[in-house]
């Protein structure tokens, strides 16, 4: 027998944000007997994963570069996420996985992903790393010609030929200073060993324009061409990750936010942060345009020097190389909490604590700025007494500020002890980029849906 829907208890910051719940997401929180199967077995927080939508947030991508005929090659960036259902969902549907680390390169070999379509882009690499790569064709983001040199006596010694995207930095008169790559100047006058096969050309960029990226195609197009001109293959450009999605209903509700946390930075607005907290780091959670519209107006604008973007590439025969992960991941996940107290802080402010520490939902930002839901596992509104209040939900770390949202959080329909606070599309960067085990308190465990069942993710028993 089907166990009939269950609504998720109304959770809305006193400035509120209202999340994008995708169906499945949806459906997992109107049934409160899985959720509390789920945290029951494996504990809570609990990442909960679902690899489907990555599909068709690639195929955004790779629709939007064959509308301009541009060859367009989608890679999966691996440190947003480490489960490796992501990696068969990608190397299943064709694309390739960007690794910056010794375990994700071996991870995703002994996943059977082939080394063709394998991106090495760690900002730190060890011998031990290099060799891994050179030994097994992985293509290696070059970082400066110190690091060419290493890469080239490696290859020497193995007696095979390293194949390499030396990591351009663009010029900063025309974008920020980046510490990742060289400049234009110093890899035209490189010379490169026949030990080194020049394939392509990376870029690293921050931030999410798409008028940046088609000012960092200039130079990057440039540097194809010469590296051509010393019979070099280079055959791509790859611009990297930085490319949006937004992770909320409203753009009214996001420029509310911002007109608020503006007005309480200038001391003109009530606080509504966590002793005020300027959140003056933070994602920009509402975007437009997003995903295959941002690649099409990148593709369609114009380039410094070389007229059309996507015309420039075509006709060059350059194929476009990106490496989302936030973007690929959007839709993929939801991280469930227990309720674990009530009480008041000395001066009388609520507080909901919940069994997770803030690492387990945080990227190098200052907060996640979406509302979760509450899943009532506690009990039915007939069984238990919940009262409706307003306060801040904090984690398990013995830490005066171990906050897990920083914005005031309304429950207007109660809270109770047990149950679930669900707080949707974390599975980005939110679950694994900062998380710690401090206190010996376990990593959260990740289950993912298989197209049957909830099962354990392999990521869990290495």
């Amino acid at each position: 027998m089907t166990t009939p829907p269950v609504s998720p208890l109304p959770v809305h910051g006193t400035v509120p944000l209202r999340a994008r719940w995708e169906q499945w997401m949806q459906e997992l929180v109107e049934n409160p007997q899985e959720v509390s199967a789920l945290t029951s077995r494996y504990g809570s927080p609990v990442n909960v994963l679902n690899p489907a939508p990555l599909r068709h947030n690639a195929q955004e991508l790779l629709n939007a570069g064959a509308s301009h005929n541009v060859k367009t090659r989608v890679f999966f960036a691996r440190k947003a996420n480490k489960a490796l259902c992501f990696v068969d969902a990608a190397r299943e549907s064709g694309l390739g996985v960007d690794v910056a680390s010794d375990n994700e390169l071996r991870q995703v070999l002994e996943r059977d992903v082939a080394p063709e379509r394998i991106i090495l882009s760690a900002a730190i690499k060890t011998d031990g790393l290099l060799r891994l790569a050179v030994s097994r064709g992985v293509t290696i983001s070059c970082d400066s010609r110190a690091e060419c040199g290493r890469i080239a006596a490696i290859a020497r010694a193995l007696e095979t030929t390293a194949r390499v995207a030396p990591r351009l930095a663009p010029d900063p008169e025309a974008l920020p200073p980046t510490r990742f790559g060289e400049r234009l100047p110093i890899w035209q006058e490189t010379e490169w060993p026949a030990d080194l096969r020049v394939v392509g050309v990376h870029v690293h960029l921050h931030g999410y324009s798409e008028a940046d990226r088609r000012t960092a195609l200039a130079e990057a197009i440039a540097l194809v061409e010469h590296l051509r001109a010393m019979h070099q293959p280079a055959s791509f450009i790859d611009i990297g990750g930085g490319v949006p999605m937004s992770y909320l209903e409203s753009r009214e509700q996001w420029e509310n936010y911002t007109a608020r946390i503006s007005a309480q930075r200038a001391g003109t607005g009530a606080p509504f942060t966590w002793k005020s907290d300027p959140l003056s780091n933070t994602y920009p959670f509402w975007q437009e345009p997003t995903r295959g519209q941002w690649l099409n107006r990148l593709l369609s604008g114009e380039v410094p020097g070389y007229g059309n973007a996507g015309a420039a590439l075509r006709e060059r025969d350059i194929a476009l190389h990106l490496e989302p992960g936030r973007s690929l991941l959007d839709g993929c996940g939801v991280i469930l909490a227990e309720v674990n107290f009530l009480k008041e802080r000395s001066d009388g402010l609520p507080l909901i604590g919940v069994a997770m520490n803030r690492t387990q939902c945080r990227t190098a930002a200052d907060d996640i700025l979406l509302d979760p839901l509450l899943v009532p596992t506690a009990g039915s509104a007939k069984e238990i007494s919940r009262e409706p209040c307003t306060g801040f939900v904090v984690g398990a770390y013995c830490i005066e500020d171990e906050v897990i949202l920083r914005r005031e959080l309304d429950f207007p329909a109660g809270i109770a002890v047990g149950d679930t606070l669900a707080i949707p599309n974390t599975a980005g960067y939110f679950m694994h980029i900062l998380e710690s085990a401090s206190h010996q308190i376990p990593l959260a465990r990740n289950v993912y849906y298989d197209g049957g069942e909830w099962v354990p993710d392999d990521i869990d028993a290495t």
